[in-house]
């Protein structure tokens, strides 16, 4: 009994660390999406959208693992909770991979020569940084069992969300130059990528608290969330 359940810990181990690698591979995406954005890259774009692949099969990996360990073992109590937090932060990397692809995809869409309006490039370029550094914190979060880091990610979060708008602001005020303000329409869909990979971050921080406490609580919104218990 006691080999099986080293080998169920081992096994558990491995799983967290595929997780956690997936994290390092959507900030690599990430940072290649961004560039393709501020320097107009066509090519380095299309290489984002090629290597999605990885994500998406580590993303098979661990749910095929942890459907497998869970049909070959009946975890328990903290475990149990260690369980359900990687599946669904698998899923969640999953997702931020696929937002580093519609990124990408928009770079040729919006024109190699377009015009560009400062205030709006700066400002994606400022959410980029802070969605990465979100990234790698959510990471942190989750090796560490930290609930501190995770909570700080919903603070992070905040200023994602409020250069989301500002963009949207913008680019509705850009101006009668038709190129630029269709190049504004595509920063909008940008931005909106990159609040998206905030939104999943803060999903993997409350899985985080989750898995740390037992209780599950929405943390954009802490007022208005009941909370539960799995003991």
């Amino acid at each position: 009994m006691q080999e099986i359940r080293h080998q169920f810990r081992e096994d558990l181990r491995e799983l967290e660390n595929q997780v956690l690698g997936g994290m390092d591979l959507v900030a690599g995406q990430l940072d290649r999406a961004m560039e393709s954005v501020s320097y107009q890259d066509v090519e380095l774009a299309a290489m984002v959208v090629a290597d999605d692949d990885r994500i998406d099969g580590r993303y098979l990996e661990v749910n095929q693992g942890i459907l497998s360990l869970l049909a070959r073992q009946s975890p328990v109590a903290g475990d149990l909770r260690i369980v359900a937090a990687l599946l669904h932060c698998i899923r969640c990397i999953e997702r931020m991979g696929d937002q580093c692809v519609n990124i990408a995809k928009l770079v040729p869409l919006s024109g190699h020569e377009a015009p560009k309006d400062k205030e709006i490039l700066d400002a994606i370029e400022r959410m980029g940084m802070l969605a990465r550094s979100q990234v790698v914190q959510a990471k942190e979060a989750l090796s560490g069992r930290n609930v501190e880091l995770a909570q700080d990610l919903v603070r992070q979060d905040s200023e994602i969300n409020a250069l989301n708008r500002r963009i949207f602001r913008r680019a509705v005020e850009i101006g009668d130059d038709l190129e630029l303000r269709e190049w504004g329409m595509f920063m909008i869909l940008v931005a909106r990528c990159l609040e998206r990979i905030g939104d999943n971050t803060v999903e993997i921080a409350e899985q985080v608290v989750f898995a740390v406490t037992g209780l599950f609580r929405e943390l954009a919104a802490q007022g208005n969330s009941g909370d539960s218990a799995l003991s």
